[in-house]
């Protein structure tokens, strides 16, 4: 089977590494790729939001199967047009899209479908956005509507610091995403991220990750893309996870398919553990970066069997199989992330290292003359398995500590609610 992997990302890398794995993949491709893809595949450089190049290209080069990673092009209609071009592609329709696109169509659904989620408000206009906010107090929760590569959303805790983020969305901070606001209660409780294969009727539930999102250690700073994350995160016991599948993920794919809808694809939802109960935080429409890393490294099953499968509406017949191994991924920034990352530098010390309980995903770089030149904000995802989140974490830093690149940085306390888990007495 000749495939073709739109993205370039760490959560891109470590689909083509599971993808390349699999005894049916004859060719593989990723447009446009990175330094790490480039080992592993043939790198395409086409612009992913033509979509015609995009069509023109997989057709000419004999590609059997799309699969989106980036939330971008799903939310752009690239897999509509993929389809519409008859080739077989995993990623969700525009229409079922929305479900990342929009926070306000999302907070819709789980109106109709009766999913718990936060009580909120949608604005389009700035005053009663404000007027809304001291109203209801702080701390509070201020998103963009839109995509914002997942630095739209800010977690007020004063009344000053929730004007200041919804004056940012509507002065254009965010483009066109933030020309309607979506202010949610702020709720209590551990974060989780939950992921579902979809073919628009059957649900294969997937393993659960938690991520670290701020950019500093001990949670601080602002909001990132993700800072590292661990799997299985241990919040979301067998009790939560069958709340969540009944609650949360199965109404709302049993309501989009009542819409003319289906979603199909990876449905990503980010879950609040309240005291109340498991709560619907956002859904994304493709894997989490970096979540994705540490569930391909847990993936015994044939990821493409798994990916092939959701994209015929054949997820009945199919069971993965993941490792009973904790994994864990820390992720390595350039200097000035998120606001101001500094590219160009080379990066050293990682070839020739990875293995299956270990693997150094590529984001942000690039190969030139021989060099390993960093090209992003978030540039490399150490990951690594453990039999416990500590051990993991060990491996990981170790791997860490390895890499000769002085320009970089990364959080050193990945993973520390589980392991301050594994840590208490029993």
């Amino acid at each position: 089977m000749r495939i073709l992997v739109i993205g370039s990302g760490g959560r891109e890398h470590a689909l083509a590494w599971a993808i390349a794995r699999s005894p049916r993949c004859e060719k593989l491709f990723v447009m446009p790729g990175n330094g790490g893809t480039s080992e592993i595949a043939e790198n395409v450089p086409v612009d992913i939001t033509d979509h015609k190049a995009v069509i023109d290209f997989a057709i000419a080069n004999r590609v059997d199967f799309v699969v989106i990673g980036p939330d971008a092009p799903a939310v752009a209609g690239l897999g509509d047009d993929v389809r519409a071009a008859g080739l077989l592609c995993f990623g969700p329709s525009k229409a079922a899209a929305q479900l990342e696109g929009s926070k306000a169509f999302t907070k819709l659904i789980c109106d109709e479908a009766r999913v718990p989620t936060a009580a909120y408000g949608r604005f389009d206009n700035e005053s009663e956005a404000l007027a809304y906010v001291h109203d209801q107090g702080a701390p509070i929760v201020i998103k963009a509507d839109g995509l914002a590569a997942g630095k739209g959303v800010t977690v007020a805790m004063t009344i000053h610091e929730a004007a200041d983020a919804v004056r940012d969305c509507f002065s254009g901070a965010f483009g066109e995403s933030g020309s309607t606001v979506v202010i949610e209660e702020y709720l209590e409780g551990e974060e989780a991220s939950i992921f579902a294969l979809c073919d628009g009727e059957s649900v294969v539930m997937l393993p659960s990750a938690q991520d670290h999102k701020r950019v500093w250690d001990g949670d601080r700073g602002p909001n990132t893309g993700g800072m590292g994350a661990y799997s299985p995160a241990p919040v979301m016991t067998p009790a939560v996870t069958a709340q969540v599948e009944n609650e949360i993920i199965l109404p709302s794919i049993r309501r989009m398919a009542e819409r003319g809808t289906p979603f199909t694809g990876v449905l990503f939802a980010g879950i609040m553990v309240t005291p109340k109960g498991p709560k619907l935080i956002e859904y994304n429409v493709r894997f989490g970066d970096p979540e994705c890393q540490v569930l391909m490294l847990r993936l015994k099953s044939d990821a493409l069997d798994l990916l092939e499968a959701t994209a015929r509406g054949t997820l009945k017949s199919v069971k993965p199989e993941f490792s009973d191994d904790v994994a864990l991924t820390v992720v390595l920034a350039a200097k000035g992330y998120p606001v101001n990352p500094e590219k160009g530098s080379e990066i050293l010390g990682i070839d020739g290292q990875d293995d299956d309980t270990l693997m150094v995903f590529h984001a942000g770089t690039l190969r030139s003359d021989g060099k390993l030149i960093a090209n992003g904000g978030r540039v490399l995802n150490v990951t690594a398995l453990g039999r416990t989140v500590g051990e993991a974490r060990d491996r990981a830093y170790a791997e860490v500590d390895r890499i000769e690149w002085p320009e970089g940085f990364c959080r050193r306390d990945i993973g520390w609610r589980a392991v301050a888990r594994e840590l208490k007495p029993a």
